[in-house]
């Protein structure tokens, strides 16, 4: 039994455990390519399975599609990744990873300030005013400006009264 090197959308769908509209939109934006067929039905060499593969596993990462299809574009002639490739895009991308669990760590530790107040009106938010900008001007929370109106409000008299 010999497996055909040419898959239809449906096919690399199913293989790859993706929708078929995943596999249009990453065709649309330059990740994977197709032919057509007479009957213009896209058809895929059996290498975008790993393409594919590649794909998934740095967006469960958090890497974005426009850093992989950058990674994926300085492969000679748009080929399929190879181990010794994967290796160099996670290098490169272990750093990005490196910095979000910064700002992630940070941000946890952070959030213990607005627990017992839970409305963002405490002396200091460092979460929604991490410089504190308005701390010479204002005592309590910041002066939240409404989209819809443009009205500013100041929250100083609000019920949590930090005064």
């Amino acid at each position: 039994m010999t497996l055909s090197r040419i898959l239809t959308i449906g096919e690399v769908a199913a293989r790859g455990e993706i929708a078929t509209s995943a596999l249009r939109y990453y065709e649309s934006v330059g990740l994977i390519r197709s032919s057509r067929n007479t009957g213009n039905q896209r058809r895929f060499e059996r290498s975008v399975l790993r393409r594919v593969a590649v794909i998934k596993a740095a967006q469960a990462m958090g890497i974005s599609l426009d850093d992989i299809r950058d990674a994926l574009d300085r492969l000679p002639d748009g080929r399929t990744p190879s181990r010794r490739d994967w290796e160099r895009m996670s290098a490169a991308w272990k750093s990005q990873l490196d910095e979000r669990i910064t700002r992630l760590e940070k941000l946890r530790d952070d959030l213990s300030s607005c627990i017992g107040c839970g409305c963002l009106s405490i002396d200091k938010c460092r979460l929604f005013n991490p410089d504190d900008e308005l701390a010479s001007q204002v005592r309590g929370g910041s002066k939240l400006i409404s989209q819809s109106s443009g009205a500013k409000t100041d929250d100083r008299n609000d019920s949590h009264g930090d005064q």
